[in-house]
């Protein structure tokens, strides 16, 4: 990881019993704006799960406040770098599910799969006599994955239950290793095997950002790159952004290949949604690239992300205003 880069990108979660969560929402926004930390954190009855970005000091002080309740003290966290903040909104949301599967009455705090740590996942994997599933979606799986990991060929995490039930039988797949990015999805995926039946199940501590973090490149069996949820795309073996864009239309990661593909405008379509466009849509979407283009050559930021920061700006005055009338009463 390249500690040169001057902003701190976080990803954490921790499942918990948090019945009480709608009201962490509010507080927990305020301590976000004022440390001047982007990004988006999902909040529900069963914990906490998000991906911000900020200063260092930043980054610590919503981390410690998190960790300042007793129930969210085991917070799991991945860090990376980039050289600009990765977000332009900051997001505190409530939710049904901190990831969602749609599978109710699991508890991953007491069920899930046994952790393999990145040191020894590699012993794992080459063992032929083990399954190993990737629980990401096909989108994710095509950028990079680990060598002879099977690809469920899912839209969603939602439909992982499905592909379960229909390609996997625990008579016939005795021993499966599963990983994702962060290792969320894994906790609850792993818990809901167990669930049905499957006994030896097994996945990867931290996901693929504990293991390229953890594993040098000489001995990974990691191929490709892996994608994250904000603007970089993705991120290589060193943690540092990849050389994937990102299609401003349907929000697909694209490669240079893409770009080369008659069915890419810049803004507008790729190979992933241009059979599903409407003109309307790709009238407008050609519009703001053209606004976007025109700002560009101008030195100047889009409207859109404008409007963000002063949004940003006007919240941060507000909240030091109302610290001000608290100290002075």
């Amino acid at each position: 990881m390249n500690e040169s880069m001057g902003i701190v990108v976080s990803t954490f979660y921790r499942f918990a019993a948090l019945p009480d969560f709608r009201s962490l929402r509010e507080p927990l926004h305020e301590d976000l704006l004022r440390n001047d930390v982007r990004g988006t954190v999902l909040l529900a009855a069963e914990g906490i799960n998000g991906t911000v970005a900020g200063s260092r000091e930043g980054i610590d002080a919503v981390l410690g406040t998190i960790r300042a309740d007793s129930r969210l003290r085991d917070l799991r966290t991945r860090e990376s770098r980039s050289e600009e903040n990765p977000f332009y909104r900051t997001r505190v949301k409530l939710k049904k599910e901190i990831v969602t599967m749609g599978e109710p009455d699991i508890d991953p705090r007491f069920m899930a799969g046994a952790y393999v740590s990145p040191e020894r996942w590699n012993e794992l994997i080459d063992d032929p006599e083990v399954l190993v599933l990737d629980t990401r979606n096909h989108y994710e799986v095509q950028i990079g994955s680990f060598e002879n990991a099977v690809n469920p060929e899912t839209d969603s995490f939602r439909e992982f239950p499905e592909y379960v039930r229909k390609n996997l039988d625990p008579d016939k797949h005795r021993r499966i290793a599963m990983f994702c990015t962060g290792g969320i999805r894994c906790e609850k995926s792993t818990a809901w095997l167990k669930q049905q039946g499957f006994d030896e199940v097994y996945h990867l501590q931290g996901g693929i950002l504990n293991y390229l973090e953890s594993v040098p490149p000489e001995a990974s069996r990691w191929r490709g790159e892996c994608f994250v949820f904000d603007n970089r795309i993705t991120v290589d073996h060193r943690l540092e952004p990849g050389s994937y864009d990102q299609c401003h239309a349907c929000r697909m990661p694209i490669s240079d290949e893409d770009k080369q593909s008659p069915h890419f405008e810049k803004g507008v379509s790729c190979p992933h949604c241009h059979d599903r466009q409407t003109i309307e849509r790709a009238e407008r979407f050609a519009e703001r690239q053209r606004q976007v283009d025109i700002a560009r050559e101008r030195g100047e930021q889009h409207i859109g992300q404008d409007m963000d920061g002063l949004m940003r700006k006007r919240r941060q005055e507000k909240l030091r205003h109302k610290e001000a009338q608290r100290n002075n009463s």
